[in-house]
């Protein structure tokens, strides 16, 4: 039978960040304990700033029957000239029954104890206040509260605790809190708590309360607004969707109002007056022909028909945030763009300070600029550039919004006079900082990125602070993310023995191996193909990272061709009867020991292929791969392993000789299809 469940939590208003984090594990946690109680069936779950609701349109009345099994000690084990053992005993006394009621059943090839009960199902109303007290001490929003003389702890205090199954009060208990027949509605509305009959009445009664209980209806409402206040003003809403989850999450009744700010602020980097609104406001930012304008967009909670005041009252408290900023910003100018102090702020203890590591970084872009020699660039401009890039990290706004660093550098910059490629190199210098981030603009840029990202993995490798599973507190794995991605897009020849090689000998002696591992591990987790495919390019000791990236290319689009699977054989083949040769050494074909025509026809083709240019390694490995039918004519026709020593070696030199043209680009033996 199956009836109604309703189940709200009453609390205090919920902080919005902590609730989305867990967001995405509350559903799972609660069907894993319905599954764990034989219930589980559909649901749906929703939530606002003031309570956390669980519907079941259809609930099972109670579990369903079951059987459960026991399986026991071996009988040799259980009994001893006929009588039962300990283990007999303590197995009956675990079911509950007496010894002659225990049977035999074979269990892995053996006959061991055995019984079977039948097990009834509990109502499920007997069951549901554990559920429930389960499933809400389950869910971890980080920081905890207890409140009263409660020992227990909750992110906020629980005020009332609903529970109707099939419009009867389910009696529970919940950090205190008994359960009762009612509910709040938004506090502008009714403060008091409203009585309620069933679950039909408890969504009219929100609704009509002013709670838009459903958390997709509440944000279609929001963007709706968005819509309406852009026809009407001609402007548009920059939507920030992290910033919209947590409108969402803190909003009851939400309504989008347009507010204003003096524009003496536009002075402000827009970067400045939109962190400033959605950090400290959550604000949404408003544009008008591409540009930053004096307006912001709040989504209102309030619950009434005339807006003026609350829009007032967000000007007036974002006035003050924007004086600040304006404040640090005229402050920084005055002092200019300086790294004193920097000497004084410790970077890791074992490598010193961030002005030790400025200078670490100089030699690494210097000895980069060096390899690369970047044109219309000099190292005149890229020192310069390096020395300022942390500069704003002792400026007044940064340590405000520490988010900002190298963004209000090179706006500092920009002002003081500084070049253009300065003012940008200081801007990109943290870039890419995730998987979707842009990427630095030129090479002049993309070198200093480089030498910040390539200073912090010598460094931390140095003094042993090595990422371990899925530890990475220094985001060693994003920085080596970050050097594949920069090195691709500026094409940047990367070798990692030799150029790692070259730049350790600033730092205290590590095992350089652990280095160039980690940097192989992340190039195999960048590439999205058959992991199969990266060993056998990585399995010729490549180790330049434009060139991994490009062979891995050409190998994946020959593995997904038609017809590889039929050449895969024949070059496997290839690679078995060479696996002891020597593929470093220079192969010596002899073609007047050729004694069969298949031989000279591979031969031929082979010199012909290995003469041409190609343009790509994809054209390189067609062509070599295109030797499948002389290869096969080959293997037909004459044995490798001739009685002749001289025949034989010069046989498997011509199929090494082949192998050595493909394992310049890959060890296809390496590949699994």
């Amino acid at each position: 039978m199956l009836k109604t469940l309703l189940i709200e939590i009453g609390v205090e208003e919920l902080p919005a960040v902590p609730l989305l984090k867990e967001l995405k594990n509350i559903e799972k946690k609660y069907a894993d304990i319905l599954e764990k109680n034989s219930l589980l069936c559909e649901f749906e779950f929703y939530y606002t700033p003031r309570r956390l609701v669980l519907w079941h349109a259809e609930f099972p009345t109670s579990q369903g029957d079951s059987i459960e099994e026991f399986f026991g000690a071996p009988i040799e084990v259980a009994y001893k000239d006929g009588e039962p053992t300990a283990a007999a005993l303590g197995f009956a006394k675990k079911c509950g029954v007496p010894i002659d009621e225990v049977s035999h059943a074979e269990k892995s090839g053996k006959e061991v104890l055995y019984y079977k009960k039948e097990v009834k199902g509990q109502p499920s109303v007997l069951l549901l206040p554990e559920i429930i007290n389960m499933w809400i001490k389950s869910l971890d929003f980080g920081k905890s509260m207890r409140w009263g003389n409660l020992q227990e702890s909750f992110i906020r205090p629980i005020r009332w605790v609903n529970v109707l199954f099939d419009d009867e009060l389910v009696a529970m208990e919940l950090f205190g809190k008994k359960s009762s027949k009612e509910t709040f509605v938004h506090r502008i509305s009714n403060f008091d708590a409203v009585k309620i009959n069933g679950a039909k009445e408890y969504f009219e009664l929100l609704r009509e309360g002013g709670v838009t209980l459903f958390p997709q209806e509440r944000m279609v409402k929001i963007l709706n607004d968005f819509k309406a206040l852009e026809v009407k003003h001609g402007v548009s809403v920059e939507i920030d969707d992290d910033l919209l989850d947590e409108v969402v999450a803190i909003t009851e009744h939400p309504t989008a109002l347009l507010g204003s700010f003096d524009e003496a602020f536009l002075r402000l980097p827009p970067e400045v007056i939109i962190t400033s609104m959605k950090e400290h406001q959550r604000y949404f930012p408003v544009f008008k022909d591409g540009k930053l304008i004096n307006k912001f967009v709040v989504v209102s909670n309030a619950l009434t028909n005339d807006f003026s005041k609350v829009i007032e009252g967000n000007e007036r408290v974002l006035r003050p945030r924007l004086s600040d900023g304006l404040f640090f910003y005229d402050n920084d100018l005055k002092k200019g763009l300086s790294t004193a102090g920097l000497e004084k702020v410790i970077f890791m203890k074992g490598l010193g300070t961030v002005a030790d590591k400025i200078e670490r970084e100089k030699k690494i872009a210097n000895t980069l600029f060096d390899i690369y020699m970047p044109k219309d660039s000099d190292k005149e401009t890229l020192n310069r550039a390096i020395s300022l890039a942390k500069a704003d990290l002792m400026s007044e706004m940064v340590y405000e919004f520490t988010e900002l660093q190298g963004l209000m550098g090179s706006y500092y910059a920009k002002a003081l006079g500084e070049s253009d490629a300065v003012a940008c190199a200081i801007k990109e210098q943290y870039l890419p900082d995730g998987e979707e981030s842009a990427l630095p603009s030129t090479v002049m840029s993309a070198i200093v990125a480089m030498s910040i990202k390539l200073d912090t993995l010598l460094g931390l490798f140095s003094i042993e602070q090595i990422p371990t599973g899925s530890r990475d507190p220094f985001a060693l794995r994003r920085a080596v993310n970050g050097l594949i991605r920069i090195t691709k897009e500026h094409s940047l020849e990367f070798d990692i023995v030799e150029i790692l090689g070259k730049l350790s000998k600033e730092y205290a002696k590590f095992d350089m191996s652990k280095l160039e591992s980690f940097f192989l591990e992340r190039v195999k987790q960048y590439h999205k193909v058959n992991p199969s495919i990266i060993e056998a390019v990585l399995a010729t000791g490549e180790r330049k990272l434009l060139k991994i990236d490009k062979k891995i290319e050409a190998l994946e689009i020959m593995v997904n061709s038609e017809g590889f699977s039929e050449s895969f054989s024949t070059f496997k083949r290839v690679a078995n009867i060479t696996k002891d040769i020597d593929l470093s050494l220079n192969m010596h074909v002899k073609s007047e020991l050729f004694q069969e025509k298949a031989e000279e026809v591979l031969y031929a083709r082979y010199k012909e292929v290995s003469a041409n240019e190609y343009n790509s390694y994809e054209e390189e490995l067609d062509a070599l791969l295109g030797l499948k039918p002389e290869l096969d004519k080959f293997f037909e026709d004459v044995m490798v392993n001739a009685e002749d020593e001289a025949i034989k070696v010069n046989r498997k030199s011509l199929v090494a000789s082949i192998y050595k043209s493909i394992y310049k680009i890959a060890d296809i033996k390496e590949i699994t299809i």
